[in-house]
């Protein structure tokens, strides 16, 4: 069944607590955590204090997607602060087995992600060490951003991968993912929907989380 990850980035940060409830009231599988660094990506979100908070709401799993230079660093305090999984670029890790191997070892999921730009064909080594993949499917860095149509076939051929190599793998998809295309992507490979504005600027939130997965099924 296709997982729902409400994008944390889109919520009232001023009413967290309410917000973290009401997605999983909806029936959220995964909380979906972005965090940014000025650097990578055009924009500052939060760090592990926050992932800490957050932790200390729900029992749900953290998806946590690093969109920051040298993401090894950073491991063990984000494992600290109570991520469940740690998805890294590859653009950003010089050394991307080795800091898959990493994240194993603090007992985390491990995940990689693609911007738009990168090609599938960079997974290929990597697919059979990895639990997640992320194909973003905006330029990263802020939300709200339409959908890149050209995506669903990278997110096929993706798919296609995986399934000869590792089929296993969580196939994620992050960016302008909506009532709209929910279905089109699962169709295409992908298993777990991340949204943030789809869902957290809606009326009704928990509705939102509904629907996105009624829309998934087609």
């Amino acid at each position: 069944m296709t997982k729902i990850a409400p994008s944390i980035l889109s919520a009232n940060f001023s009413n967290l607590e309410q917000q973290v409830r009401l997605v999983e009231k909806g029936g959220a599988d995964w909380i979906h955590l972005d965090i940014m660094d000025g650097h990578f990506v055009p924009n500052i979100t939060f760090g592990p204090m926050i992932v800490r908070v957050i932790r200390s709401l729900t029992k749900l799993p953290l998806d946590t997607h690093l969109m920051i230079e040298k993401p090894e660093r950073y491991l063990e305090e984000f494992r600290e602060a109570g991520s469940d999984h740690v998805t890294v670029h590859v653009e950003t890790c010089l050394h991307l087995h080795r800091t898959i191997q990493q994240i194993h070892k603090l007992g985390m999921k491990a995940g990689v992600t693609l911007n738009p730009a990168t090609p599938a064909s960079s997974l290929r080594e990597i697919l059979p060490d990895v639990d997640i993949v992320l194909v973003m499917t905006v330029n990263p860095g802020f939300g709200g951003q339409k959908f890149i149509r050209s995506m669903l076939q990278k997110v096929g051929e993706i798919s296609g991968m995986v399934k000869s190599t590792n089929p296993g793998i969580f196939l994620e998809v992050d960016g302008g993912v909506g009532l709209n295309n929910a279905a089109v992507l699962v169709k295409a490979g992908a298993n777990v929907l991340v949204a943030g504005n789809a869902i957290f600027s809606k009326r009704s939130i928990a509705h939102a989380v509904m629907g996105l997965r009624k829309a998934a099924r087609g």
